[in-house]
């Protein structure tokens, strides 16, 4: 008796919060999907056999692929599937869902699919095919999902310009044993509702002698395993903020060397492109300072990529205007 109480009030309380475009009968097949994906998901993670997670892997996409099946999915959250990158773009017309596959120390693939929005709830699913280990150049070229510069996505933002959408989408790939890479790229769709990954949206226009670069498709940032680093748009600042990076051993051709040295870089937002700022504050890391290292996941088992505090940004705000 109950347990089948919390059964109706669960269905009760999840179908309010999602604002009656649910069923009371997709919002039951839902919950019960969704108590399977989360231990895939988990699997994913925490088996500590190769074939093991490749075999969650490809069970887990199969079974995501039957879920999102259900009609009105798109406005199903999936929060308690840990491990597995959900977001929404902010006007809501799409979601992407990302994952990592970890083959071993070294090697490791990204997983995505585009979930878009469709008017009678029925599912549209665009799934990505990492692309980038057969790349030489990846931040030159424009991409479709039958190659994608694969990551797993923890922020989107929303620009327009001239009356086209921008989405923003910032990224983070194990790259290695020793290094790790997050990417930032913007993604469009193009006239048949296609995803298009990237164009020369970065721009170094306001950048003088050797800091001037050509106009990149993308742009990247490579680092030690064991740093903590932030590339995210911040709010306060209006720009996408990045940690300066520096070679601890002075060898500047070893990305995995590469650690902040407390400085940051950014791009703003000008007339549809990123424009690049060198220098965004005046603060360094004070002397015996270091940078923290940065756990895929956080202690629940939660994606963690941007937990690096905002106190430096903080400081150099105050210092900035002589405070």
């Amino acid at each position: 008796m109950k347990k089948s109480l919390f059964i109706i009030l669960t269905l009760f309380f999840a179908a309010s919060a999602y604002t009656q475009k649910i069923s009371s009968a997709e919002l039951k097949q839902l919950i019960q999907k969704e108590d399977t994906l989360k231990g895939l998901a988990k699997n994913l993670i925490i088996d500590s056999l190769t074939e093991g997670r490749m075999r969650n892997d490809s069970v887990f996409i199969r079974t995501l692929v039957r879920t999102l099946q259900v009609k009105n999915s798109f406005h199903y959250p999936f929060d308690s599937v840990i491990g597995i990158s959900k977001l929404y773009s902010p006007d809501s017309s799409f979601r992407i869902f990302t994952w990592s596959l970890a083959f071993d120390d070294y090697y490791s693939r990204q997983r995505g699919a585009i979930q878009l929005k469709t008017d009678d709830g029925s599912l549209r699913l665009i799934p990505l095919t990492d692309f980038s280990e057969f790349t030489s150049n990846p931040n030159d070229s424009i991409r479709t999902k039958d190659n994608w510069i694969g990551a797993v996505y923890y922020n989107i933002i929303h620009n327009k310009h001239n009356g086209k959408n921008y989405y923003t989408l910032f990224g983070i790939d194990q790259h290695s044993v020793r290094s790790t890479k997050k990417w930032i790229e913007v993604l469009t769709f193009n006239e048949r509702n296609q995803p298009v990954f990237g164009g020369p949206f970065f721009s170094f226009e306001n950048d003088t002698g050797a800091m001037r670069k050509k106009v990149l498709h993308r742009y990247n940032i490579e680092y030690n395993k064991e740093a903590r680093t932030l590339v995210n748009f911040v709010d306060d600042e209006e720009m996408i903020l990045i940690d300066h990076l520096i070679s601890e051993t002075d060898e500047p051709d070893k990305p995995y060397t590469f650690i902040p040295d407390g400085d940051y870089q950014g791009f703003r937002w000008k007339n549809g492109k990123w424009v690049h700022v060198d220098k965004v504050f005046d603060f360094k890391l004070k002397d015996g300072e270091f940078p923290m290292p940065d756990p895929l996941h956080d202690d629940d088992g939660k994606l963690n990529h941007e937990k690096k505090p905002i106190n430096n940004i903080e400081k150099n705000k105050k210092k900035k205007r002589g405070n």
